[in-house]
């Protein structure tokens, strides 16, 4: 375990924001992420994981305890039968670059999740999902270090707790599991997942697309709007999604529509509740593509995205995805929540 001390965090993360860490360890195995975790428990230091950097806003003034960055390595495959796949995959692998190899594979049921920063690690703790897929339909097996009785864990998917962008280990028990790998159960040669209109007109009516073909699609309707990290691209710098999108009943959303006087997209929920783009109800409420407030801004190419327009500061982007939140509060009724994780606030 090699151990730093007042490791600058910002370059670290997609925002490229943050302040130093007290002190900080790159695990690149488990021993690692055992040894790491005694040594802050012993010294009863705060201790935050990190993975890919992707979903986080980390505070100006850093960390004050021990920051473990997951950087395990290793994929493997194993033939599950039946026509499925049990990809296994450390935590401190990238994502996009595994759902780039199972699409080439022809392994189904990530293709839609192409293109999204971050960690394998950190897949199952957000329950990530796009385009029609989470992740949660095909994780087999959570591996991870249980930092509260100090010893490594499996959980099968029902005991993960999912459910829209949540796991147990985001909220019941948040904090207390650390993910080392994760199992993946896909489908060889399964069609792709063409839920979701943008990909639908993608692809001609009638037409076959290969799950390669579905993921690189993913990745060119990200790009148009800003959501495909790239270091070039001016709006590059942000956590993506900034704002979940809102679960609401049925008879809001038609209040909505009347205030309005244009019908917001709507997906069924259930219960007499629909899901509204968060991304609609922030332009609705006056905040247009390029808005900005000093460095921080709304991306140019989707409004759902803060971004990093030079310089900015933590405080800055929470002042403007405060100011955001406060307007659309007062104008639907509606309270929109953040998606990344702060860190050190």
């Amino acid at each position: 375990m090699q151990l730093q001390e007042n490791r600058i965090l910002a370059p670290l993360t997609t925002f490229g924001i943050g302040g130093p860490a007290r002190w900080f360890v790159d695990a690149q195995i488990e021993a690692d992420v055992v040894e790491a975790s005694a040594w802050a428990h012993e010294r009863r230091l705060p201790l935050f994981v990190l993975g890919g950097g992707s979903n986080v806003l980390i505070a100006d003034a850093g960390f004050p305890g021990l920051v473990l960055h997951i950087a395990l390595k290793g994929v493997e495959e194993q033939d599950a039968g039946a026509d499925r796949i049990l990809f296994c995959v450390a935590a401190g692998e990238d994502w996009s670059q595994c759902v780039e190899r199972a699409a080439k594979a022809d392994w189904a049921g990530i293709e839609c999740l192409a293109g999204i920063p971050g960690t394998v690690g950190g897949a199952p703790v957000q329950n990530v999902g796009a385009y029609g897929q989470e992740v949660s339909s095909v994780i087999g097996r959570v591996r991870a270090f249980d930092l509260q009785d100090r010893r490594m864990v499996e959980f099968d998917a029902e005991h993960c707790g999912f459910s829209y962008r949540k796991s147990r280990f985001n909220t019941t028990d948040a904090g207390r599991f650390l993910v080392t790998r994760v199992d993946y159960r896909l489908q060889r040669g399964g069609a792709p997942t063409l839920k979701y209109p943008d990909l639908q007109r993608a692809f001609p009516s009638g037409s076959t697309p290969t799950l390669a073909e579905v993921a690189a699609a993913v990745r060119r309707i990200r790009a148009s709007k800003g959501m495909l990290l790239v270091d070039c691209e001016p709006d590059c710098r942000s956590a993506g999604s900034f704002f979940k999108n809102p679960v609401v009943p049925e008879d809001l959303a038609h209040r909505i529509e009347f205030m309005t006087r244009n019908a917001p997209p709507r997906f069924p929920a259930g219960e007499g509740k629909v899901k509204i783009p968060a991304a609609w109800l922030i332009e609705q409420a006056g905040f247009l593509r390029g808005f900005s407030r000093g460095n921080a801004g709304v991306s140019t190419q989707h409004t759902l995205a803060l971004v990093n327009r030079g310089n900015a500061t933590a405080s800055e982007i929470l002042a403007l995805a405060a100011e955001i939140r406060s307007t659309v509060e007062k104008k639907f009724g509606v309270v929109l929540q953040p998606e990344p994780v702060f860190v050190g606030f």
